[in-house]
Formats: structure tokens, C-alpha cells, sequence
């Protein structure tokens, strides 16, 4: 069974479809920890609704040593990170121990509206700038960049012509909720393949 630990800054919707899709028996899979760098998050709540283990690691108060407090956390204790809404920008370490073990969820079909500074609303509001037809999400392995690892999954997501960056967040964050699950499972069983920065699914 694949150990995960998940990593949050906020309300935690991304975590919640994790916890959903292992107790309806899609995943089969155990979240180990919960770990948000920001105070008073709702995704606290809900991991602890589970009885899922939740730490509180703010960025604020640890700065450039974050990550090696996350790592102090799962070091040698769950076999993949998942970023699920995690503002902050892993770094050093961890990225090592962890190499090809880190996956994160992004609002946008990378490499569009991505890197630094492209979160949250802001990515939906530059999609609408621009005016592309399309959007959607990635999800992808974390390695020294921002948004710069290779792609596992990426789920299309049409752009209407009444769209906010609102409404157009809303049915993003509804595909991101089934690529994040089917990524997890891809790993889980083995069959996300890396070749130089290329995956195959086999």
C-alpha cells in the first residue's frame, strides 16, 4: 500500500477528493500525515475529520527552513508527496531524497500560466487575458523549478464566453480533483514510466 503524505496551504478540496477516492476503494493507498504551512487552514479540519495525523509548519514563522522541517516529517516514512494546494516552493533536500517522489496539482495545462507568482485565481484571470479556448490542469513531478517537472497527467477544460476567473476556477478545480486521484493510482501501481523528461503510461 502506497504511503502518501499531503501537503496544503488552504481549504483543502484537492485533499478531500484524495480521502474520498481511498474510501471508495479507487485508491488503495494511506495518507500518513497532513502538513499545511498556514495557520487556521480549513484542510486541517478535514484531515482531522479522518483521523488523519496534521502538522502546522507556517511559512512565516520558518522561512527558508520549511522544507527541512517537512523533511524531518516524512523522511523515510511515506513513499510519495503530494502537493494539493501547497503555496510554498519546496527546496533543497527533500528535493533529493525525494526525486521523482513529489507530484503537484497546477491550474493551468503547463507550460501555460505557470512558474512564479501563478496560482490560485491568478492563473485563471491570465487565461481570460489572454483569451485562449482552452485550459486546464497538470499534474506533474516537482524537481528545482516552478512548474518545470515532467508531466504525468494534464485534463482539458473549455473556456466559455461568459467565463470569470471564478466560474472558470470552479470547473478547473473539478478536473483537478480526478487527475490528482488518477495520478496517485498510476503511481500507486507502478505504471508511470520516466523516460528523460517524458512519462509514458504503461
Amino acid at each position: 500500500m502506497l504511503k502518501i503524505a499531503v501537503l496544503i496551504s488552504g481549504g483543502g478540496t484537492n485533499l478531500q477528493s484524495i480521502i474520498d477516492s481511498i474510501e471508495n476503494n479507487y485508491l488503495n493507498c494511506c495518507i500518513e500525515c497532513v502538513i499545511c504551512d498556514k495557520a487556521g487552514a480549513f484542510g486541517i479540519d478535514r484531515a482531522k475529520k479522518h483521523d488523519i495525523k496534521t502538522f502546522v509548519i507556517d511559512k512565516k514563522e520558518h522561512g527558508v527552513a520549511l522544507s527541512d522541517k517537512i523533511l524531518e516529517i516524512v523522511n523515510e516514512k511515506v513513499d510519495l508527496i503530494v502537493l494539493a494546494g501547497f503555496l510554498s516552493i519546496l527546496k533543497g533536500d527533500i528535493l533529493k531524497r525525494f526525486h521523482n517522489k513529489i507530484i503537484n496539482i497546477h491550474p493551468s495545462l503547463i507550460p501555460s500560466f505557470c512558474g512564479k507568482g501563478m496560482y490560485g485565481i491568478k492563473v485563471h484571470e491570465r487565461a481570460l487575458e489572454y483569451g485562449v479556448k482552452i485550459t486546464g490542469c497538470t499534474v506533474h513531478f516537482v524537481d528545482e523549478g516552478t512548474d518545470t517537472g515532467s508531466i504525468i497527467i494534464q485534463k482539458a477544460v473549455k473556456v466559455l464566453e461568459d467565463d470569470t476567473p471564478e466560474t472558470l476556477q470552479k470547473r478547473v478545480l473539478e478536473q483537478e480533483h480526478k487527475a490528482l486521484s488518477e495520478a496517485i493510482k498510476l503511481i500507486s501501481e507502478g505504471r508511470v514510466k520516466i523516460e528523460g523528461r517524458k512519462i509514458k503510461i504503461v
